[in-house]
């Protein structure tokens, strides 16, 4: 696959996590975090670069995604936002990594906003993609503004059994469907998505998909392995590392507006940037701004 890294494996407490390593092994780490429905090839015009830089830039699939895979056959597939944030979090564990930068959209975003939030003595500096991601899973009972919720008809289609067929059924409908509508600017090939559309073939992509958009909705229970973790994320903890928000302006899902509320979440350096044309998969569509980000934030913090 063009711009893939050397695949490797690493095994936490409930996943082979497999992830794609560019760079030197003594560079500075940078954790590259990929969304839903996405994979490891969002990241293509990302990685190579900065890792031409000298960084050390690890790309991992997700918990369902790609060849990923759960250790045990009775570990609940869960998609919650705990799951993915404590995944990375293990991740770094496994792999010796003590400080990193995090860069991360949608779900990939979550995950690194929630190590930078809980854990930020394992966070050098924050890119992420959208804002604040972690999810305020109390608030989201009340209604949005029609013209919002409207673009969410997937979240509510997943939470009835018709859509949970549907998505094991058609999922490479829904997929490239959904990129379409969410980056209406990116005029993607056939091949380019079905070089990522195989990381939705993954036995637990369904299972693990569903039990996110449910669990958000308090549809369903999460894995009581991590209640503690949403128990502090209900808290809508501060993330206090130096952070850069890139925002696509064409984004049709997470609409630019509501990243403008987020400041007050970030309490160390911080700044936003719309960036023109492109769409919610902006690592794909505008990778040079994401590079430039995570190399203006390796600089400020070196020491």
């Amino acid at each position: 696959m063009t711009g893939a890294g050397s695949l490797r494996r690493v095994r936490t407490s409930t996943l082979e996590i497999a992830f794609e390593e560019h760079g030197p092994s003594d560079g500075v780490p940078v954790f590259l975090m990929h969304g839903f429905p996405d994979d490891a090839r969002t990241w293509d015009g990302v990685a190579a670069p900065l890792a031409a830089e000298g960084c050390r830039v690890i790309v991992p699939y997700l918990r369902g995604y790609g060849p990923t895979r759960f250790l045990s056959t009775s570990t609940m597939r869960s998609g919650q936002q705990g799951a993915i944030g404590c995944d990375l979090k293990e991740l770094m564990e496994a792999l010796g990594v003590e400080r990193a930068v995090l860069a991360g959209y949608d779900w990939g975003g979550r995950a690194a906003c929630i190590v930078a939030a809980l854990w930020p003595e394992r966070v050098r500096a924050l890119v992420s993609i959208c804002g604040y991601n972690i999810q305020d899973i109390a608030r989201n009972a009340r209604p949005e503004p029609a013209r919002i919720e409207w673009r969410y008809w997937y979240q509510w289609y997943f939470n009835t059994a018709r859509g949970i067929a549907g998505l094991m059924q058609n999922r490479h409908e829904i997929c490239p469907l959904l990129w379409r509508m969410w980056s209406p600017n990116w005029a993607f090939d056939d091949a380019t998505y079905a070089a990522t559309g195989a990381s939705f073939d993954n036995p637990d992509f369904v299972d693990v998909v569903i039990h996110s958009y449910r669990h958000r909705y308090q549809a369903a229970p999460g894995d009581p392995a991590f209640t503690e973790v949403e128990r502090r994320l209900a808290a809508r903890p501060k993330i206090a590392v130096p952070t850069i928000v890139l925002h696509g302006a064409a984004d049709a899902v997470d609409l630019p507006e509501l990243s403008e509320q987020d400041a007050p979440q970030f309490t160390a350096s911080y700044r936003r940037e719309v960036v023109p044309v492109a769409g919610h998969f902006l690592p794909r569509e505008a990778p040079r701004k994401v590079v430039d980000a995570v190399i203006e934030l390796v600089g400020a913090t070196s020491a």
